[in-house]
């Protein structure tokens, strides 16, 4: 029966540098991962990057750090290859890269289609295909999508719309990659308490986000606290092996599928 427990595990997670995927990549550590190697995208996250893998370490995990644009098939070859120089072969791959645009669909422009296609379609689908041929038997792939894959709001259309091919992908992924023991498998959050969903928002739709959840007021702040997403992600990637092929939305109920 194989090991599903994250102990003496390694990992490599696209977008760990900080938010989300710098929670889950010290989460990992944590909990007992030997190695975990973060990727982040560009200088102004280094700092974050550097202040991870210290965490990392200080857990008692091998840490390395990668920079790299993923919007391109070789770059993510390239991260593939050099996380496995640096930490080996990885049993857990998580991706979280992404970039959201809140926009009027009449308003979006065909530069602003193209790059929100890079960065959220393209960059899961060479992702899930380099982890599927590196990540060891028995593995667990996860990518991040969105809540609004459950939802129809205006103004993401271009968000919303790049993250939902991603819903296909992890479903033909799971039935390929089954055969060598391998689950894959997406998240889609709601709103969450990072700089990554401010941005995009006015005070007024911020206001009404901390208030559009069943379970809202039992939230700290209204929205979706990634602390309460890392011990979801934990299970997918260890014992809950046998959830595969699924998205699943945590949200408190801001949207249901």
């Amino acid at each position: 029966m194989a090991d599903h427990s994250i102990k003496g595990k390694v990992a490599l997670i696209a977008g760990g540098a900080k938010n989300l995927g710098g929670l889950i990549a010290r989460d990992l550590a944590k909990h007992g991962a030997s190695a975990v190697a973060i990727h982040y995208n560009s200088a102004a996250s280094k700092a974050d990057a550097d202040a991870t893998v210290a965490a990392i370490q200080a857990a008692g995990a091998k840490a390395v750090a990668l920079q790299g644009d993923l919007t391109t098939a070789g770059a993510i070859e390239k991260l593939f290859a050099d996380a496995i120089a640096a930490v080996g072969k990885p049993d857990i791959a998580i991706n979280t890269v992404g970039k959201v645009l809140k926009k009027p669909f009449t308003e979006i422009s065909e530069a602003d289609y193209d790059e929100m296609t890079a960065v959220n379609s393209k960059t899961a689908f060479f992702f899930l295909r380099e982890a599927g041929k590196h990540v060891n038997d028995n593995g667990k792939i996860c990518t991040l999508v969105t809540s609004l894959l459950g939802a129809f709001t205006p103004f993401y259309a271009a968000y919303a719309g790049t993250k939902a091919p991603v819903e296909h992908y992890t479903r033909a992924a799971s039935k390929e990659f089954g055969a060598r023991g391998i689950s894959v498998t997406a998240v889609g959050p709601g709103p969450m308490d990072t700089p990554f969903f401010y941005p995009a928002e006015g005070a007024d739709a911020v206001a009404y986000h901390k208030t559009a959840a069943a379970l809202s007021p039992f939230s700290k702040t209204g929205l979706t606290d990634i602390e309460d997403v890392v011990p979801f992600i934990r299970h997918l990637v260890s014992d809950g092996w046998w959830i595969t092929g699924q998205t699943i939305l945590i949200n408190g109920g801001y949207t249901t599928k």
